[in-house]
């Protein structure tokens, strides 16, 4: 039987002393994706960043693979590529710099091979070495989702991956979602977005775990 993925035991958090979640307890294994839902407000992006291991601001438990995420902490980073709500890029760098920062982030090295394919999937080819803040707002976002083709992971999460793409790119996005979840992949995403994903998927309604 193959080791359980992303586990959530009885997680709370709060912000500014309002709860903003508890009890809440779910679990991600490889080929599925959970949509994280809810209202503003509701603690979608601070759910993600706790998951993504940027925030402590919480209680409960959260697994890896039956590992404790506070104990094996590195091996769980170097299995997940998280994308936040922003442009997650240097403005004044070209696409082709950016994405060599966060392959050295990472330890990888001599990977311009991989980041000039991963621009060419996500459509930029052409603009590889051009300064990002030249750039439309849709293309900066695609320099940052060209990440998803340039570091290996087990599992994405992503924040609204679809902020800034026209309705071709949401297309695609969902494309790349539905492979990477094909092939053995997890993920856990916000989106405002109506997905037509092709495969079966979990919405987790955060509203559900609000303390009145």
């Amino acid at each position: 039987m193959a080791a359980p993925g992303l586990q959530v035991n009885q997680l709370f958090s709060e912000r500014d002393d309002r709860v903003l979640f508890s009890d809440l307890c779910f679990q991600l294994n490889a080929g599925q994706l959970v949509q994280i839902a809810g209202p503003n407000g509701s603690g979608k992006t601070s759910l993600l960043r706790i998951l993504a291991g940027l925030s402590s601001r919480y209680e409960g438990e959260v697994l890896w693979q039956g590992k404790s995420l506070q104990r094996h902490r590195h091996d769980y980073l170097s299995q997940l590529l998280y994308i936040g709500h922003g442009a997650g890029i240097k403005a004044v760098l070209s696409p082709l710099e950016n994405l060599r920062w966060s392959c050295a982030l990472r330890g990888m090295s001599h990977c311009d091979t991989s980041i000039m394919a991963a621009l060419d999937k996500v459509g930029l080819r052409g603009f590889e070495e051009q300064a990002c803040h030249s750039l439309s707002a849709g293309q900066q976002r695609r320099v940052n989702l060209a990440r998803l083709f340039c570091i290996p992971a087990s599992l994405w999460v992503l924040d609204e991956p679809f902020t800034a793409i026209d309705q071709r790119g949401v297309a695609e996005i969902e494309q790349w979602l539905a492979d990477f979840v094909h092939d053995g992949g997890a993920v856990l995403l916000t989106t405002h977005h109506s997905l037509n994903f092709s495969h079966e998927f979990t919405i987790l309604n955060l509203g559900d775990y609000a303390n009145a």
